[in-house]
């Protein structure tokens, strides 16, 4: 589909995608082990028509959210949509859930037939003839060798199932191991003002080695977000994954709103929103292609798709990191390298 937005190649293939994506982790609605709570479906497509409206080309699933329902929502808003109008679509495989016991955390398993099966499944969900992008969701834990899994990720693609492939939740190691079999088109990790681990290592790897990287939860699952409160948290659903996470309690909690208040001042000088600055900071790092952005209802896209235009200050990257430092939210680098060290960067890791 066309769009007005910036756009940047994804990793070597023939993609290029809007620096922002929507995602649908949360449309995947409850009764599962991470879901957000209810959600209406209808307001679901509603936010993606909004998205697809703005600019954005590229909505980022996974067949367990929702145990199959967010890739059934995402199928229902592509409905009638010819290819020419339709967004990129990526999905994940790799979790494998008990339809008998929903609230079960899924297996995480790699088996090559389990992702054939799961990539057939993930088709017919999404009303599609090929999926755009074709990621590993985690690691697995069930003894199958890395190299099998990412041979059927390789032999699904060459059938013309998936257009490419990539991985999400890998370290360094594990994309080390499958490079040299298949080049790794795309990661997906973590990445935050709270969750800054990814920037040490594995993002300079990509950008190193013509990896994509989409990252996921650039505004820490809602924290980093204009209307965010401490409130909040009491209010939500007994089914949101939230309630339980350690970012969201104290100690934690007050740290990462008092990081969210230093972002104000930032977000007032750019006319935009704190949600805005938040992705835009992801955004800001040598190597990131896009970041993945989940939305509830248009009003919700509205407020974060600034970041896909905004570029920060080397000034706001300064004052970024000291409040990080000052309030001692997190770990990992601070602030994105300088152009002398982004240059040291793009050298392969051996000639270091």
């Amino acid at each position: 589909m066309a769009t007005s937005l910036p756009v940047q190649q994804l990793g070597t293939t023939d993609m290029n995608i809007t620096r922002v994506g929507f995602g649908a982790w949360a449309i995947g609605g409850g009764g599962w082990s991470f879901a957000w709570g209810p959600q209406d479906d209808n307001d679901s497509i509603a936010a993606m028509n909004r998205a697809v409206e703005r600019g954005i080309n590229w909505i980022d699933t996974a067949a367990v959210y929702g145990l199959g329902h967010s890739e059934e929502v995402v199928g229902r808003f592509l409905r009638g949509r010819s290819s020419a109008q339709r967004p990129f679509i990526f999905t994940k495989c790799g979790m494998v859930w008990d339809p008998r016991k929903p609230m079960e955390e899924p297996k995480r398993t790699l088996n090559p037939e389990s992702i054939r099966r799961e990539c057939e499944a993930s088709l017919r969900r999404l009303g599609v003839d090929r999926i755009d992008l074709y990621q590993f969701h985690w690691p697995d834990t069930t003894g199958t060798p890395v190299e099998a899994s990412w041979r059927m990720m390789e032999q699904l693609e060459a059938e013309g199932k998936v257009r490419a492939i990539g991985v999400s939740n890998f370290d360094v190691s594990l994309l080390k191991k499958i490079e040299p079999l298949h080049h790794v088109q795309s990661l997906q990790p973590p990445f935050s003002l709270i969750r800054r681990e990814a920037a040490a290592a594995e993002i300079p790897w990509c950008n190193a080695n013509r990896t994509g990287v989409i990252v996921y939860s650039p505004m820490q699952s809602g924290i980093l977000t204009d209307s965010f409160t401490l409130e909040k948290v009491k209010k939500m659903d007994d089914n949101d994954w939230r309630r339980s996470s350690a970012n969201f309690q104290t100690p934690r909690i007050e740290k990462n709103i008092a990081l969210r208040d230093a972002l104000r001042p930032i977000a007032q000088r750019h006319n935009t929103t704190v949600a805005a600055i938040a992705v835009a900071w992801t955004l800001a790092w040598p190597g990131i292609t896009g970041a993945i952005v989940g939305g509830r209802s248009p009003s919700q896209i509205d407020g974060w798709i600034g970041a896909a235009t905004l570029t920060l200050t080397g000034g706001d990257l300064d004052e970024i990191a000291a409040a990080i430092d000052r309030i001692g939210v997190g770990t990992g680098p601070t602030r994105p390298p300088s152009q002398r060290r982004e240059k040291i960067a793009e050298r392969p890791l051996e000639a270091r």
